[in-house]
């Protein structure tokens, strides 16, 4: 079938049909993180003005990497299936467009040459894929995880095998999962003296993307792992509070309530996911034809507002847990912004909130306006 997006027109697979999976793989529902890749390249392209290869490094129909190549971008796409790089090359004649298409191992292509910008897309876990990226990318590593399972600790093993890290199954499962993401990648980066900065990252629908960008010095990639730590969290009250460091000190009583169902998550990136500015210069890079325009502008709204805290709360979940009714979410945040903390809204979901209060401080101001 045809589709449009941005400004190029490609041939992809129709709908799975009957339980058969099309051999090259198109998902409508990444419309999103493909617009905001668009807008980041834009806005990575002022801010490093000598970034000129990118790398479409699982291209399947080559809609990330066409779009790019519209963009003025020298790019090179690349799929182990011959029926992507056969579909890819017939959509860039589409668009009469340039890019050079590899049929060939990507590992391989990026153990051979170095590009300014590596977009990972794969299906599942990207890690695999991780140590070529670091080890040849010089400016920008674009990733995409699609296992959120694993990610978030609901599937425990899995997301331990994949990344190196134990996370667990929480209240602020997608922010579990963007943490556990970036501790993996900033350990793998640190492998090859590279450090890296997250400019931007959303956790939507089913999926964590995140932007890094690469500093190539073995104190930048010391700093890096500097942002990692632990967190700990109670089952019973909600309780949690993060510790930098490699080595985990877990906590025996929760100081909140002193029980002792206590949870250890680690190593997660506990430091910022995205810089404010870069998504602002983002949002600005949105133009209207993009069939996700309102919803990518919002998204960037939510996270240049965003306190920079290791989790998130679930308004709902807690007063369900008081036995306490919810007021407005406006309402709630300037109560607890009247009892002196600072509070936002999260990207995640319509009730998560951030705040650098505790689960009790934010119980008694949520009580104080029940009086």
């Amino acid at each position: 079938m045809r589709v449009t997006e941005g400004t190029v027109e490609l041939e992809v697979p129709g709908e799975q049909t009957e339980g058969v999976e099309e051999s090259v793989f198109y998902n409508p529902r990444q419309e999103l993180n493909r617009d905001l890749t668009i807008a980041t390249l834009r806005a990575f392209s002022e801010r490093e003005e000598r970034a000129e290869t990118y790398l479409d490094a699982m291209t399947a129909s080559g809609v990330r990497g066409i779009r790019a190549a519209a963009n003025g971008w020298d790019v090179t796409c690349c799929d182990l299936e011959s029926e992507a790089v056969s579909l890819a090359r017939e959509n860039l004649d589409r668009n009469d467009l340039e890019a050079r298409v590899e049929h060939r191992n990507v590992n391989a292509l990026m153990h051979d040459e170095a590009f300014d910008v590596i977009d990972l897309d794969p299906y599942g876990s990207p890690m695999p894929f991780a140590d070529a990226a670091f080890a040849r990318c010089r400016d920008l590593v674009c990733v995409t995880a699609t296992d959120t399972a694993p990610l978030c600790g609901a599937h425990f093993d899995s997301g331990i095998r994949s990344y190196s890290a134990t996370p667990r199954n929480t209240d602020y499962h997608p922010e579990m999962g963007v943490r556990i993401l970036l501790s993996a990648l900033a350990r793998s980066a640190a492998r090859f003296d590279v450090g890296v900065t997250p400019l931007f990252t959303h956790a939507t629908s089913h999926y964590v993307r995140t932007y890094l960008e690469l500093d190539r010095k073995a104190s930048a990639a010391d700093a890096a792992v500097d942002e990692l730590g632990h967190l700990y969290h109670c089952e019973d009250c909600l309780y949690r509070e993060s510790d930098p460091g490699l080595v985990a000190d877990p906590l025996e009583r929760c100081p909140n309530c002193d029980g002792t169902r206590l949870l250890t998550a680690g190593p997660v990136w506990l430091g910022p996911y995205r810089d404010p500015e870069f998504v602002a210069a983002v949002r600005e890079e949105i133009p209207d034809a993009f069939g996700t325009a309102d919803e990518a502008r919002d998204l960037c709204d939510a996270l240049c507002a965003e306190l920079d805290e290791p989790t998130h709360y679930d308004q709902h979940k807690l007063c369900k847990n008081w036995g306490l009714p919810a007021n407005a979410m406006d309402e709630f945040l300037a109560d607890l912004r009247e009892a002196g903390h600072a509070a936002s809204s999260a990207h995640y979901g319509g009730t998560t909130f951030k705040t650098d209060a505790n689960v009790g401080e934010i119980r008694a101001a949520t009580e104080a306006t029940l009086e």
